[in-house]
């Protein structure tokens, strides 16, 4: 089911951001705010859902609120993802991916391009919790008749909080721009020679602390692969110590 027929078959306002809450684990209520066009519209959303049995809020850790979909919410949604508050060690990387997204899907470019994200927990939910290889935190779809340069293409998004090892990030790197077939397909074609690749690109979006060694991954892949992986700061909203 497509996240446009989830919101037609919602009897609840503001139907796609409580798709948008569950897809990404949950939300703090300021993003939830950014989403709905301000605060007493989030905070008007939020009290409906919590009356409706749709979601539950609690201070998880600094800052807002985090507002996250209960089980009735995502049976509602239509969505097989386990009913659980999102993970206190994963709060501040729920929220950098959260800014990532709600920037992206702010830009001109993606809205009349009619760009959709498939996000981690959407992704794990399709082809169940024993995945093993790396998934990324997102993926970008371009439709194919958007008429924009980048009609067709799929880009892998990944929010790079605190630096991993050069070498675990060139692997990384390595194994999303070597893709060729969609997450859970049979492993002979996860990645077969001569195939297009699944992204086409891959966007990542870093704190400073992580920056430095990203690069010095991308610069290790190579000219050819370095040129598909794009590197952008974080939004200055991203980080759980900002928010007031």
């Amino acid at each position: 089911m497509t996240v446009r027929n989830e919101r037609q078959r919602l009897a609840v306002r503001d139907a796609g951001a409580l798709v948008f809450a569950a897809d990404m684990y949950g939300v703090q209520l300021d993003q939830l705010a950014a989403l709905l066009g301000g605060e007493a519209t989030a905070r008007a959303a939020a009290a409906r859902w919590k009356e409706l049995g749709y979601a539950a809020t609690a201070r998880l850790g600094p800052g807002p609120a985090w507002l996250w979909v209960t089980r009735a919410g995502l049976t509602t949604c239509g969505l097989r993802y386990a009913a659980a508050p999102p993970g206190l060690s994963r709060l501040a990387h729920i929220r950098a991916v959260t800014a990532v997204r709600l920037a992206l899907e702010s830009t001109g470019t993606y809205r009349s391009a009619s760009a959709f994200w498939r996000g981690e927990r959407r992704i794990r939910s399709r082809h169940g919790i024993g995945v093993r290889e790396h998934l990324p935190d997102g993926e970008v779809h371009w439709p194919d008749a958007c008429g924009h340069a980048w009609a067709g293409e799929c880009w892998a998004v990944e929010a790079e909080l605190t630096p991993k090892t050069v070498a675990r990030t060139t692997s990384i790197m390595r194994e999303l721009l070597a893709r060729t077939g969609d997450y859970g397909c049979p492993a002979a074609d996860a990645a077969v020679p001569g195939r297009p690749p699944r992204h086409v690109r891959a966007l990542y979006v870093c704190s400073p602390a992580a920056r430095s060694t990203v690069i010095r991954a991308r610069d290790a892949l190579g000219p050819r692969l370095a040129a598909r992986i794009e590197i952008r700061d974080l939004p200055p909203d991203s980080s759980l110590s900002r928010v007031v």
